[in-house]
Formats: structure tokens, sequence, C-alpha cells
């Protein structure tokens, strides 16, 4: 019996320029569905697991849209809502080399940022279930939004559910100080804490010993915030993505992963040429959630995370298609990209 994982969230519509195109010069734009949570649900259906994101749409077509975005790649839509006027909509434009990819949201008064918590039942969600996932980017959207967010974390921990957040700070949602005091007091229900130097920093107020920006991913910079990160808020996990930006197309990318006992430090992969890295740190929470849940060490647990974002970059769109067999080839040391007949 495939176990039961729950993710909650916005979907949202991504119009995208062909190839590496800029905005003011594209006639045409591509049409794809993703956004955090979703994006960690369609991995997690991609390896077996019973994925089920939570979200409320329109009704309209453009709203079924995205839950057939959703149910084409084996994610259960059964506690999606109904209802509200719009969808998100994300406009991205993908960089290369020295030119960085561009992201303009409008995504104001989606369905979701206007729902009321009353309309989800999350006891009957969180039954059966043995994770729970979130990102900061739905609490961000809006105050209902958080409110939405808290009461699935009350309803996780009522079900004895693991749960696991991805901080994912995004300043074109809220500020550092408005992030804190929202999601400070919503880690009293974590039990896997996941995000990069810079979101535990505006999200929870811990910086690394580590000049991140000049390329010094040096774990030993991270074993301190690790440390106290754990001992502030209990969590069972503190995991963090180390990625070496040399260019839009070019990317260092390991991950380091702390049980309160022991350090782990992942290997490291060098991602040349980048195909889309929009959905990277989703494809890693996916992964982890998978190995956590199916892996014997933490060690082995966050190779795969790290060998799932990795192929990710790979790909085009916010969803992560590799199954587990063909992560397992990656992080088993096959990185040749040979033809496989």
């Amino acid at each position: 019996m495939p176990k039961k994982i729950v993710t909650l969230g916005e979907i949202m519509l991504r119009l995208s320029t062909p190839g590496n195109k800029r905005f003011v010069q594209s006639d045409v734009l591509d049409v794809v569905y993703g956004g955090g949570e979703a994006n960690v649900a369609v991995s997690c259906a991609n390896y077996g697991l019973d994925a089920y994101f939570v979200t409320k749409l329109p009704t309209h077509e453009i709203g079924q849209s995205a839950v057939n975005a959703l149910r084409r790649y084996g994610v259960k839509t059964d506690y999606i809502v109904r209802g509200g006027d719009r969808v998100g909509i994300y406009y991205l434009e993908t960089g290369a080399s020295m030119r960085p990819s561009k992201v303009i949201y409008d995504r104001a008064h989606s369905a979701i940022a206007e729902a009321d918590a009353e309309e989800f039942d999350f006891d009957a969600i969180m039954e059966g279930a043995a994770w729970f996932h979130w990102s900061g980017i739905t609490p961000a959207i809006s105050d209902k939004a958080a409110e939405i967010t808290r009461r699935a974390c009350e309803a996780a921990k009522r079900h004895g559910v693991t749960v696991s957040v991805d901080l994912n700070f995004r300043k074109k949602l809220w500020t550092k100080e408005k992030a804190q005091s929202v999601m400070k007091p919503l880690m009293q229900y974590v039990d896997v804490c996941i995000g990069n130097e810079e979101d535990a920093e505006l999200c929870l107020g811990f910086k690394p010993d580590a000049d991140v920006n000049a390329g010094q991913t040096d774990a030993e910079g991270y074993k301190g915030i690790f440390k106290g990160m754990m001992e502030t808020f209990g969590f069972k996990y503190v995991i963090s993505t180390l990625r070496e930006s040399f260019s839009a197309t070019h990317n260092g990318w390991k991950a380091m992963i702390y049980d309160g006992k022991e350090f782990y430090t992942s290997k490291r992969y060098d991602i040349n040429p980048i195909i889309d890295r929009v959905g990277g740190g989703d494809s890693f929470s996916g992964g982890i959630i998978y190995g956590l849940l199916t892996k014997a060490t933490q060690g082995e647990a966050l190779e795969f995370a790290v060998a799932a974002s990795a192929l990710k970059h790979t790909i085009n769109g916010d969803f992560n298609m590799v199954s587990a067999a063909e992560v397992e080839a990656l992080s088993g040391g096959d990185a040749s990209g040979r033809v496989q007949r």
C-alpha cells in the first residue's frame, strides 16, 4: 500500500517565452502549470507514492486545466476545493549565461489567496497520511492562506503526520519582518526543515558563517546554524541545498542534512547546461520526502534528493518528470548521459 502524502499550496498557470527569448521579443508564450507544492506532489506521484495536492481553483476551464495537469501525472485531486475567480499566473523568461532568468507574478486575488480555512476538512485530508508538506510561499500569498496553512499543520499533528517545510522566502510576496512573524510560530509543527542559507536568515533569523554569494558553500559554515535551528525549533532534520551559481546555465549543486547527531554532505553535481531551474528546489523536497520514507539512512535519502533535483534542471517545465529508477541510476554514479539502449 503506497504511503499517503499531502501537499498544500497554489498551482499557477505558467506562461514562458520559448527558448531563451526575452519577454519583449516573443509573440507567443508556452503554457504549463506549476507551483511549489504542486511540483512536490508530482515528484512524489512519480515515485509511486499516493500524492494528494490541496488548493482551491475556479470552476472554469483554466481551473480545470490546472486540475487536469496534476491528474496527468498521477496526483490525486480529491481535496481540491472549487470556486473563486482566478488562477494565479506567472511569466517566466529563461536566462542564459550571465543573464538571469526573470519571473513576473500576476497572482493577486487568486482562488487560494481568497479561500477560507473553513472550506477545507483537514481532519479528513490528514486521515491516514504519512507526510504533509508545505512551503513558505503558501502563507506569503495572503493572511487567509497563512491561516489555512496553520489549520493544516494543526490537523497533521493531531493525526501524527510528519510535517516538512521548504522555507522558500519570496521577496516579491512579503518582507522578512512579516515572514518571520508568520513563519516562526508555524515551526512548532515542523519535523523536517528544508531551506537554503538565504531562506533560513530571512524566514527564521539564522545566518550561516559562510559567504555564499562568493561561492563559499563550505559545509562547515552551516553546522552552527543547523544546530541552532534544531535547538530553537525542535526539528528532527535540518536540510539545506548548497547552490553555486556560476551563471544562469551553469550551477554547482549539493546538499547537507543534520539529524541532531551527525552531519552528512552529499556529493556535488556540476549542472551545465541548465535547461530549466524553476522547480529545482521543489524536486529536491519531493526527493527528500521519498528518501526519508524509504531509505535506511539520512545519507541515502539526501543522495536521492540531490540526484533527483540535478535531473530536474535538465527538464522543461515546473514538474520533475523522472522515475525513482532514473534517480537511483544517477545517485549510483551514472552521470555520463550516454544513450540507454
